[in-house]
């Protein structure tokens, strides 16, 4: 069974036309990896020549794989450990950290590691109208001539009771994530801003979610969306809370497979009739790789 996995493992290889060369070795970055999430694990092949060898343990499993110009290859799975299960990292108890001799240190919350944005106003101009952010006070839609405000939308005004009943159903180190999103990029600790201008549709205040995402270098309003009418999402990131762990990428396992050439009058020994059956697989060589393509402030 575990050989009919790996074989599967190598079919997907090809069909997710992996580029492979005689003296590569497949980083993050160039496409030579697949997996389903960021926290699953990742293989790469490894080519070694007739001069230089791999050489596997004496318990490692191998198959024989045929490469696009006839070349085949004895390659040797990489011995893959059973992980046990853990919690995911927000449901486990981060409230404080073992430091030294049992002295503990409680971490920073996201809202203290957000304090260094007291007194900061942040601008992002879209066409007609302006959006002004200013942290734990007030967020507002403007129009500017001459540097001068001659409309104004107030979006809301930060609530700190509302923010406080939004998370106390969550830990004390309280974070959300995006349900468009599985990796830790996407986590974001919310504040709510509520009492803005009376909206004519609804006849209610203007209210809106500020989120704090993790993201390098600087702080900066990245989106403005509207989740109904009148009710709207306002991201800020910044490097502020990717200090704390629940905002860390996870990273991935990496496995090798490690691929020997085999002599070219090499032939594979029968089979048994009722041994598996698995379909010849070409590795693939000479598929091009795709590139990978990764307001203003002020103080009050």
């Amino acid at each position: 069974m575990r050989l009919i996995l790996w074989w599967a493992i190598l079919l997907s290889i090809h069909l997710f036309n992996v580029v492979v060369s005689s003296d590569q070795i497949f980083p993050a970055h160039t496409g030579g990896s697949f997996s389903r999430s960021s926290r699953e694990p990742k293989y790469g092949i490894e080519f070694h020549t007739l001069d230089s060898p791999f050489h596997p343990d004496d318990d490692q499993e191998s198959v024989v794989m045929p490469g696009k110009d006839g070349q085949k290859f004895l390659c040797f799975l990489p011995k893959v450990e059973k992980i046990k299960t853990e919690k995911p990292t927000s449901q486990q108890n981060t409230s404080s950290v073992i430091v030294g001799t049992e002295k503990r240190l409680k971490p920073k919350t996201p809202d203290e590691l957000l304090e260094v944005l007291k007194d900061r106003c942040f601008i992002r101009q879209e066409g007609w109208w302006s959006y002004e952010f200013c942290y734990q006070k007030k967020f507002r839609q403007i129009h500017l001539e001459d540097d001068k405000v001659v409309q104004e939308f107030v979006l809301g005004v930060y609530d700190d009771e509302a923010t406080a009943a939004y998370n106390q159903n969550l830990s004390d180190i309280s974070t959300l994530k995006d349900p468009r999103s599985k990796d830790a990029s996407q986590r974001y600790h919310a504040h709510q801003y509520t009492n803005g201008t009376k909206c004519d549709l609804t006849n209610q205040p203007r209210e809106t979610e500020v989120r704090y995402v993790c993201s390098e270098p600087r702080a900066m309003i990245s989106s403005i969306t509207e989740l109904s009418t009148c009710k709207y999402a306002l991201t800020v990131q910044g490097p502020m809370l990717c200090k704390h762990p629940l905002f860390q990428e996870e990273r991935p396992v990496w496995h090798n497979i490690d691929c020997n050439p085999l002599p070219k009058d090499y032939t594979e020994p029968k089979v048994e009739e009722d041994s598996f059956q698995s379909e010849k697989i070409t590795m693939v060589t000479d598929i091009k790789s795709s590139p990978v393509f990764v307001g203003e402030e002020y103080a009050t």
